[in-house]
């Protein structure tokens, strides 16, 4: 029987458990490392330096998860934050990688061109947009979720993600079956 998150933490707040963290971020590392590509306008490397750090700090202040929201609530609101501080350090946003992105496959996107208009449709949106598309409709979080990731209103993060998604269906209207 697979151990549910709540029960690998309180394996690891009990013992120290390590291997059991070690669970948590085999779970979770993919989806938390999406996220911050998408928010790093895919720097992979920057992205993963971050999602590591994001890992480092949840092993470090898990004793600070209070399980009102799920687990990977909780990891995503560190990396994004871990993002936020990175970007304030370097004061403006990493561009578009072209070669690592044609170098990217994504099982979910099949045709790569498809997948290049997309990432560089989300890269088109403000920063408040693409984060929010990104957390509720990539990586699956409700809109109360993605609220408390980012720290704002649930209205202000419905109103993003329509926002975003609108934008992105007026940039790949070209994609659209005739």
């Amino acid at each position: 029987m697979e151990l549910t998150d709540a029960d690998l933490i309180a394996r690891v707040l009990a013992d120290d458990d390590q291997h059991a963290f070690g669970e948590l971020v085999g779970r979770h590392q993919s989806s938390v490392r999406g996220l911050l590509r998408q928010l790093t306008r895919t720097d992979i490397s920057l992205a993963d330096d971050l999602a590591q750090e994001t890992f480092i700090r949840a092993y470090k202040n898990i004793r600070s998860f209070r399980g009102e929201a799920r687990f990977s609530t909780w990891l995503y609101r560190i990396a994004y934050n871990r993002f936020r501080e990175d970007a304030r350090k370097r004061k403006e946003l990493v561009g578009v990688d072209e070669e690592l992105l044609q170098a990217e496959h994504d099982p979910q996107t099949v045709d790569p061109g498809l997948r290049h208009d997309l990432m560089h449709a989300l890269n088109l949106l403000p920063l408040h947009e693409r984060t929010a598309v990104v957390l509720c409709c990539q990586n699956g979080l409700s809109h109360d979720e993605a609220a408390r990731v980012l720290d704002i209103p649930l209205g202000t993060v419905k109103t993003n993600v329509l926002r975003g998604r609108e934008k992105l269906k007026r940039t790949l209207a070209a994609w659209a079956p005739n």
